[in-house]
């Protein structure tokens, strides 16, 4: 971390004057003066900033709130007022010793600009429900990644025993819950100053720089390139600026936690400004391994962010952006959280297998936070990329054209069995991704009556193993496998380092024309049609070779290794095209309330799975190799308003229902790596949402999200059993009327900051104390309803104290999951189904404290 540290000075060190030289030196012949204060109360403004518009040339009021500005340039000009507390002011300057008065931004929420529409409008105007987080509260709540995100927004759903088993969804949809199968394309958008991450695995990046994250609910194919049949994060990040400014933050904890963080803009020359960001986050790990005498599960991140924005005239901006990701923890290892008493014979319960073997688990407690997992982890995540990005006002309206390509490396080693035991010795996913995207669109006020965008997006990813991906079992295998009684499970070496080397090759090509239009019939009614055409090609070619074990030509012992693993190989291709589109009513009664009503319909592609296929009688089911796409249909009213110029409170109600669903189910064959994808006939989601802000004077603000989401299997007649059911009569089982894995019924949360003037080190500012509390109730951690993988409900609160002062500084001590509550993000069935599931545990209570600059 003193590396990272001396990387972020030198970063400041090298750069800033390459921005220093880049301006024009002034022309001394003028002075100008002045003096801020404050608007009620006449009370002189001490560190409050003044600057002349499109130049570096400023600084703080002196203990008088005086300014004095050396310039050459002639009056009038434009000068940039900021105070902590206060709202922003641009003032005209006429003449000398001008005094200047700032309203307490204290009595009036302000407008939340987003861009999601590919223009800027105030959040609460926009049809579509849809939470905002700024980069400052994020970076205030420790909210550095999407995980840490859900607890700000409680429709968001994220789960992850490993980067690239990552499932992002918005309101229960998005992807497959459970282990990531390779094959199907993410329900939900995610997005970053533009540019579309294909892989689930790259939403797992560090925020570097954020501006804000939007996060929209619901299908919204006519407004992104790529089709979003849950919803979308629309990520911006901060741009280049022609002002020079930094930002400069670290951060120190409990369990060593380190964190660093820098930013750095300004100009290159009259046309060119640029911006390099930074961020290195380190913390040891909060689960200990007997095997290997250390913590595991520690945090090693790094990424960066460089941006070049040109401006050849006003009515074109260009910015070339290059970022990397680079993430190489300790593992993302589990622990072995219950064992359960499955429908086998007594001879092949966990309990009595490990006890043939001569093992004992370390612990039965999970929250003793102990595992012996034998097999070395690896969990080494490389995603970056590069993007150019053309804006060019035409007529009233801005064509942009966004060109991308993306990378994503994967190259693991894990513990499947969740144990000391050699069971599964290797599991080892390697896969690199590339993807190439263009969108080219046009938003804009098309007259005074219509404005909207429209656009086209294509998408060609190549996701291949790297070069293969190989499962291997160990010496204890056998016994886990064991499924009768013969002497002939006990030869010796039989699957001892038996396995598979898997290749597969998967080429994709997505196009598609989308738009959407805003006609206002009358000043309070507004219409909003939209569409979009889909175009999808998927091939696929699958070879998956087994190797090892004892080499014998017995019909009787190759029978037993062929119930293990299989060799397995199919190669085909599938081209598919859809309509889908929505319709929307708004009613704008006034500014004080918008309502609206939606229907939509929506399309996932056709999937194909890629983590091996269940046999039936030795039997590969190759019928299986396809996933059919899924057809969402979406009805949804929403109400926002603004009860008070202080505050806004928000309603949506919903329902969704997806005919064919895509969803990730568990066999009890350990030759099906993290499961098979299979259609369930159709789902339902419905619900309510309820989200508001409020601000009394400049001194306290609240604000509060609340869901209610009810997700269920409407029809899913041949499911596989869930764990507990596991060697009855049937592996498959009706579950419809089951709920959907991972959603919980009630969420929310509910935040707070009291703050108030004083002094520090004789520096103005602002004291302030924040508290953040997060709930959710109880969900299912199976894909097929069980009366075991459920997760009780739990509640976190986070806080934080500090001092922001007037002349950029801030200091911060912060706690999350302050209780130290013990609880479960997820429960996985171990590999082959013997009675044994593993946790992948939350975060214990951590501490610790921020310091920042900006300037």
């Amino acid at each position: 971390m003193k590396q990272v540290l001396r990387l972020t000075f030198l970063i400041g060190v090298l750069i800033t004057p390459l921005f220093s030289s880049a301006q024009n030196a002034p022309i001394i012949n003028a002075t100008i003066s002045g003096k801020v204060v404050d608007a009620r109360t006449s009370e002189v403004l001490i560190g409050a900033t003044v600057v002349i518009k499109g130049t570096t040339n400023g600084g703080p009021t002196n203990q008088n709130g005086e300014f004095s500005l050396i310039t050459g340039q002639k009056l009038p000009f434009v000068v940039v007022v900021t105070f902590v507390g206060y709202q922003r002011k641009e003032v005209v300057l006429s003449g000398d010793h001008e005094e200047i008065r700032l309203e307490e931004s204290a009595n009036q929420l302000s407008d939340v600009v987003i861009t999601s529409r590919r223009r800027q409008e105030s959040a609460q105007d926009v049809p579509i429900p849809i939470s905002v987080v700024s980069g400052v509260r994020a970076e205030d709540a420790g909210a550095f990644n999407v995980n840490r995100l859900k607890e700000l927004v409680p429709s968001v759903q994220l789960y992850a025993s490993n980067a690239r088993n990552t499932t992002l969804n918005i309101r229960g949809l998005g992807s497959s819950f459970g282990l990531t199968n390779d094959g199907i394309d993410p329900g939900v958008g995610f997005y970053v100053d533009g540019v579309y991450y294909a892989r689930p695995a790259a939403t797992a990046l560090d925020f570097v720089d954020i501006e804000q994250v939007e996060v929209l609910r619901g299908p919204q194919g006519t407004l992104f390139g790529k089709n979003t049949t849950a919803g979308a994060f629309n990520i911006t990040t901060r741009a280049p600026s022609f002002q020079t400014g930094g930002t400069f933050e670290t951060s120190y904890g409990n369990l060593n936690y380190m964190q660093a963080k820098a930013s750095i803009t300004g100009p290159l020359s009259k046309k060119l400004a640029a911006r390099v960001s930074f961020s290195a986050t380190q913390r040891d790990g909060t689960v200990y391994n007997t095997t290997t005498l250390k913590p595991t599960n520690t945090l090693n991140n790094l990424g960066y962010r460089v941006q070049l924005l040109y401006k050849p005239t006003e009515k074109v901006a260009i910015t070339i952006t290059g970022d990397n990701s680079r993430q190489r923890p300790d593992g993302y290892a589990t622990v072995v959280a219950g064992v359960v008493t499955t429908k086998r014979a007594a001879y092949r319960q966990f309990n009595a297998i490990i006890a043939d073997l001569g093992y004992t688990l370390p612990t039965t407690n999970p929250f003793d936070r102990i595992t012996d997992a034998d097999s070395p982890w690896r969990v080494n995540n490389d995603f970056g990329g590069a993007s150019v990005n053309v804006d060019a006002k035409i007529g009233r309206g801005t064509l942009t054209s966004t060109t991308a390509w993306r990378y994503w490396v994967w190259d693991p080693s894990n513990d499947r069995d969740f144990t000391g035991l050699p069971v599964l010795t290797k599991s080892q996913g390697n896969s690199r991704h590339h993807q190439w995207t263009q969108e080219i669109r046009y938003a804009g006020q098309f007259s005074s009556r219509l404005s909207g965008v429209a656009g086209v997006f294509i998408i060609d990813q190549d996701l291949r193993s790297d070069p293969v991906q190989t499962e291997e079992s160990g010496s204890a295998q056998w016994r886990f496998s064991q499924s009768s009684t013969s002497a002939l499970w006990k030869t010796p070496g039989l699957f001892d380092g038996f396995g598979t080397n898997t290749t597969s090759r998967l080429k994709t090509l997505g196009a598609a024309v989308f738009g959407q239009v805003d006609w206002a019939i009358s000043d309070k009614w507004h219409l909003l049609p939209g569409i979009r055409f889909n175009y999808d090609k998927k091939d696929v070619d699958y070879k998956r070779q087994t190797y090892g074990g004892l080499q014998t030509t017995d019909p009787a012992l190759l029978a037993l290794k062929n119930g293990l693993y299989t060799n397995q190989a199919f190669a085909f291709g599938v081209e598919e095209n859809n309509f889908s589109g929505q319709l929307t009513l708004a009613y704008k009664a006034s500014k004080q309330l918008n309502a609206y009503a939606t229907y939509a319909n929506s399309y996932k592609p056709v999937g194909v799975n890629l983590g091996g296929l269940p046999t039936a009688n030795g039997v590969t089911l190759i019928d299986l190799a396809r996933v059919k796409p899924e057809y969402v249909t979406h009805y949804e009213v929403g109400v926002k308003t603004r009860p008070t110029p202080g505050s806004t409170f928000n309603v949506t109600v919903y329902n969704t229902d997806i005919d064919d669903y895509q969803t990730q189910v568990q066999t009890a064959e350990v030759g099906v790596n993290r499961g098979y994808l299979a259609n369930a006939e159709k789902v339902r989601v419905r619900g309510v949402e309820l989200d508001g802000n409020i601000r009394v004077g400049n001194n306290f603000s609240l604000n509060g999200a609340l869901t209610y989401t009810d997700g269920k299997y409407v029809s899913f007649k041949n499911a596989p059993v869930p764990l507990e059911e596991t060697g009855g009569e049937s592996a498959f089982k009706d579950i419809s009327g089951g709920v959907l894995p991972g959603i919980s019924k009630w969420a929310g949360s509910l935040g707070g900051e009291v703050s108030g003037a004083g002094k520090l080190l004789n520096l103005d500012g602002r004291f302030f104390l924040a508290i953040d509390g997060y709930y959710r109730s109880s969900f299912s951690s199976s894909p097929s309803p069980s009366a075991f993988l459920n997760i009780d409900g739990y509640t976190l609160f986070n806080a934080r104290v500090g001092f922001r002062a007037s002349n950029g500084m801030s200091i911060l001590l912060w706690s999350r999951n302050v209780t130290n509550k013990n609880y479960f993000e997820q429960l996985l069935p171990a590999a082959g189904n013997a009675g044994q599931y593993a946790a992948v545990l939350g975060d214990p209570r951590t501490y610790g404290t921020t310091l920042r600059y900006t300037f």
